[in-house]
């Protein structure tokens, strides 16, 4: 089959290539809980620019040869191909997502649903993924997508939707009429986020970011309030919320300054979701006793979550907005991300 290869890494994100377009083995079903799975699209994420930069190296490949060469993709959809022997309720041609995280479904946390948690593997992460034609994953993974739902349309909610629903579905429970969220970020998360929010909660959503392009999506996706990221976005949110900061704020960025400006923009007995990464959280032991703010973190998201948001896609309460490339344009797919030039979500299509 063809896939989209990565040989090695870049730290600085200067090269020109990336990816190759190459053959590679065909994937094979090896246990009876298998199910092979032709590939509808998959979703290019930030969290490929961190692999190729090898933010993930010290876990998934410390000596820097144990993994490469690899194929990435973690947010797959697609139709069944092949089931194994022990596989009911699938057929050949069911269109399917793929949660993003392959687990025994034996140890505690998999039995309480937190597949994020506890050993298993990371397809796309720590193995072969799905910038390719076909992928190899376990039933215990498939999530049945509904008649409605094209594989291609929906791949990427397999982690950034998925991601977006998990935090925006904690942020929700606590949060009432006549208060405030704040996203940063209104990109590929964050506009998923945005509706999620929306369609789960009544509080008045605040987005914040540095992109034009992104900002008109935040409002095409339900933000009540928008606000450029221009370095003045702390005060424009105090502004809005009385001086008193938001009840919530989700940070999808997790970066180049946002967890200082998030933190600054959370009120006392306020929740702070971290989502993106790539700096340090720094707060006072005293400063976090006297407002007695929570910081919580978000790691993708249980099979539960993604069925959920199936639910809420098929109803057309949430909506993905992407940009199609072929899967030999992984590359180019890849680069367009980095240069900030994909509005939403950059899907490929073998």
């Amino acid at each position: 089959m063809k896939a989209s290869v990565l040989h090695k890494y870049d730290e600085s994100l200067t090269a020109s290539n990336w990816v190759t377009y190459e053959d590679v083995p065909d994937p094979k079903i090896t246990k009876p809980t298998d199910v092979l799975v032709k590939i509808g699209g998959a979703g290019v994420c930030r969290t490929d620019l961190h692999v190729i930069e090898g933010q993930w190296r010290s876990r998934m490949d410390p000596d820097g040869k144990t993994l490469l060469p690899y194929i990435m993709g973690h947010e797959n959809a697609g139709w069944v191909e092949e089931v194994g022997s022990e596989v009911v309720g699938l057929k050949k041609g069911d269109p399917v997502i793929l949660h993003p995280r392959l687990s025994s479904g034996f140890e505690i946390e998999h039995r309480r649903g937190e597949d994020m948690h506890g050993t298993g593997t990371f397809p796309g992460v720590s193995e072969n993924g799905g910038y390719a034609e076909a992928l190899v994953t376990s039933v215990r993974n498939i999530v049945a997508l509904p008649k409605s739902l094209a594989p291609k349309a929906v791949a990427a909610y397999a982690d950034a939707g998925l991601t977006a629903y998990h935090v925006a579905k904690k942020a929700s429970r606590t949060l009432l009429p006549g208060q405030f969220v704040v996203a940063i970020g209104a990109g590929g998360l964050g506009h998923i986020g945005i509706q999620c929010l929306k369609a789960m909660c009544a509080a008045e959503i605040i987005v914040v970011d540095m992109s034009d392009m992104a900002l008109k999506l935040a409002k095409e996706s339900g933000a009540d309030h928008v606000i450029k990221a221009d370095g003045n976005e702390v005060e424009a949110v105090l502004q809005l919320t009385k001086g008193f900061g938001a009840e919530a704020v989700i940070d999808f960025v997790g970066e180049k300054g946002s967890i200082k400006k998030g933190l600054a923009m959370t009120r006392a007995l306020g929740n702070y979701y971290i989502v993106g990464y790539g700096e340090d959280i720094q707060i006072s032991a005293l400063d976090l006793i006297t407002t007695e703010r929570n910081i919580v973190g978000n790691l993708v998201g249980t099979w539960a979550d993604l069925n959920e948001l199936m639910s809420l896609a098929e109803r057309g309460l949430v909506h993905l907005s992407t940009v199609e490339y072929a899967l030999k344009d992984a590359d180019q797919a890849l680069h367009d991300l980095n240069a900030g030039k994909v509005k939403g979500r950059a899907i490929l299509v073998p």
